[in-house]
């Protein structure tokens, strides 16, 4: 494969400061729509970067599962990688990725634990097998074989016989807080048009960005 003869060229759409909302979470509602609405695979899908001090950056994808103006919620063990990096330093990175559309979203901001009742309504709202599965991984710890793993399942599912858990106190939400993001949308000749929000004391500023 000559990776470097593959070439496409981007005609999905065009994003200019005409069309674009004055405040970037409505910006992004109205991409997230689109991208249900077209059909993209796990359009919720995003990518969480994270970077402890000293350490390499890490990125993983993780759901987006509430958002409004001030930011963005996912959900994760407490105990995990992720986690870990974001009590040492919470400056994170998310990326959305919708190829369908020729879109990306970079978003720079602050992290911090949602509130308890919040990750115990949405910890409930999940499907019982996940709830076990919550309760019975100690993610990102080192184990010996898929087989233990199972068994730690297994073994949390027979002690419920049936009742649903509760919410573990090392599991719960994350919000982000955006303090800038950037909307990108594949244009002809790589002629890229690239929108960035950027937060200030007096509210967003709207920039162009060159390709």
């Amino acid at each position: 494969m000559e990776l470097n003869k593959i070439r496409r060229e981007y005609r999905y759409s065009a994003l200019t400061r005409r069309n674009a909302t004055a405040h970037p979470a409505d910006q992004f509602r109205i991409w997230l729509n689109e991208a249900r609405q077209a059909n993209v695979n796990d359009f919720s899908a995003m990518n969480l970067i994270t970077c402890s001090p000293g350490e390499f950056p890490q990125s993983r994808i993780v759901l987006l599962k509430d958002y409004n103006k001030n930011g963005f919620t996912f959900f994760s063990n407490y105990t995990s990688a992720k986690a870990k990096a974001m009590e040492l330093n919470n400056k994170v990175g998310l990326h959305f990725f919708w190829p369908e559309l020729e879109r990306q979203i970079r978003i720079e901001g602050l992290a911090e634990k949602t509130p308890r009742q919040v990750s115990e309504d949405y910890f409930k709202s999940r499907p019982l097998d996940s709830q076990i599965a919550a309760c019975a991984s100690n993610q990102s710890s080192e184990i010996d074989s898929r087989e233990t793993l199972e068994k730690q399942y297994q073994k949390v599912k027979d002690l419920l016989a049936g009742q649903t858990p509760e919410c573990p106190e090392n599991w719960g939400g994350y919000f982000v807080r955006p303090v800038r993001i950037e909307f990108w949308q594949g244009r002809e000749n790589r002629l890229h048009d690239r929108l960035v929000y950027e937060h200030n004391e007096n509210g967003w500023k709207i920039k162009r960005l060159s390709p």
